[in-house]
């Protein structure tokens, strides 16, 4: 059983910065890529992730330059550290765990959720 706990979010005005925390547990937690994904008024859309094998980061358009994704190996850890947030960037923040080398879009484990809102 594999389990995905998140930490961090909450409100903030547009140009502050977040931090959310995603940590993985259960049975052979290194054989599984993470990433991020966050739900809006217009749906799920992809965030962020992280290849498992190589490290290369990927970023969605609209959050490029601004937000970065890291992982903490020992302890099982990915970290969204969001910057110059803004007002559209609120929305429901998930974590993804996918058994294949990249997350897909249906993954095979989700983070409870977190909510991030930005006011302007």
């Amino acid at each position: 059983q594999v389990q995905l706990v998140q930490s961090g979010g909450g409100w903030v005005q547009a140009g502050a910065s977040l931090t959310l925390s995603c940590t993985l547990s259960g049975r052979d937690p290194t054989r599984y890529s993470m990433g991020w994904f966050r739900q809006t008024p217009g749906g799920r859309e992809f965030v962020a992730a992280m290849h498992s094998s190589t490290g290369r980061t990927y970023s969605a358009a609209s959050v490029e330059g601004r937000f970065t994704i890291s992982r903490d190996n020992a302890n099982h850890t990915e970290h969204l550290r969001m910057t110059n947030l803004k007002p559209e960037d609120t929305g429901f923040y998930y974590c993804a765990a996918d058994k294949a080398a990249m997350v897909t879009s249906t993954p095979d484990y989700w983070g409870q959720g977190t909510q991030v809102t930005v006011s302007s």
